[in-house]
């Protein structure tokens, strides 16, 4: 019975993006902000609860309000997407494995020419956009004697060049590998089907396999890195607290070529319910 209650709160939507608004002290040379904040509404599509493919439709935005005069809010990331999971064997067992695809499209919204007329990059209104299709599996395994829940994710995301802006052409990454490792450490007692879980950690790391940049096959540019720890208090509803520490490209759309090493902290939300 509680293996039952556990899978319905950790079925695949771990895969999404957890929204999350960052507290504006910030460690390490990102630019000064007020917040950054991922809003990420999933909306499920399936046809019975006891299905084994699920689909999810999610609009993701990031947004970036920067510490300068007016506060501006600068070239959101926009990153629709559509992603599919199918369970492989015994849904009933807590140690499964789901097989996943995804289609998405990240965009900052703007027209402008991608280059200043000094040749530098157009950070403010330069144009940015690529779609790409990711396909990976998640093995999930419970362990009864830490009352916890891991995941383990591997996928490979693919920018095709004929869907992506000519000027990201060897610059930005088309081709990459990503890994994650994640551990939920679920409530000892009164354990019901809506309860989340007391503590997380997120290892997320992700290497870019094509030619970009000039760079080596084992250059440790290629790296980025992060991990999660996340808390959420029994006082609190759908939100805890969070630290991170991202090491890697900026994932901001036309920023990426700027690299990160951040310590952050902040609220977020895991539901890992659907």
């Amino acid at each position: 019975m509680q293996r039952e209650l556990i899978l319905n709160n950790v079925r695949p939507f771990n895969n999404q993006s957890d929204s999350y608004i960052t507290f504006p002290v910030d460690i390490g040379n990102i630019a000064p902000l007020m917040f950054e904040a991922n809003i990420s509404p999933s909306f499920i599509i399936r046809e019975r609860k006891d299905a084994r493919l699920m689909g999810v439709l999610t609009s993701q935005i990031i947004i970036r309000m920067y510490n300068e005069d007016s506060y501006p809010v600068r070239t959101p990331s926009y990153m629709p997407q559509i992603t599919f999971y199918y369970l492989v064997g015994d849904k009933t067992l807590a140690n499964h494995t789901t097989l996943f695809g995804r289609i998405a499209h990240h965009t900052n919204g703007q027209n402008s020419d991608f280059y200043n007329e000094d040749g530098t990059v157009n950070l403010l209104s330069g144009n940015f956009a690529t779609n790409y299709f990711e396909l990976g599996f998640i093995k999930t395994t419970f362990s009864e004697a830490h009352n916890a829940i891991k995941f383990f994710k591997s996928s490979i995301e693919v920018h095709p060049k004929s869907w992506m802006l000519d000027e990201l052409h060897g610059k930005y990454s088309g081709f990459r590998w990503h890994n994650t490792f994640s551990a939920f450490k679920l409530p000892i007692t009164n354990l019901t089907s809506d309860k989340r879980p007391n503590v997380s950690l997120k290892l997320e790391t992700t290497w870019m396999l094509d030619a970009i940049n000039n760079w080596d096959t084992f250059n440790l540019d290629r790296l980025n890195a992060s991990l999660t720890f996340y808390y959420h208090p029994t006082f609190l509803e759908d939100i805890g607290f969070f630290v991170q520490f991202y090491h890697g490209t900026d994932y901001y759309n036309i920023y990426f070529q700027n690299k990160l090493d951040v310590i952050r902290f902040g609220l977020m939300t895991e539901i890992l319910r659907f």
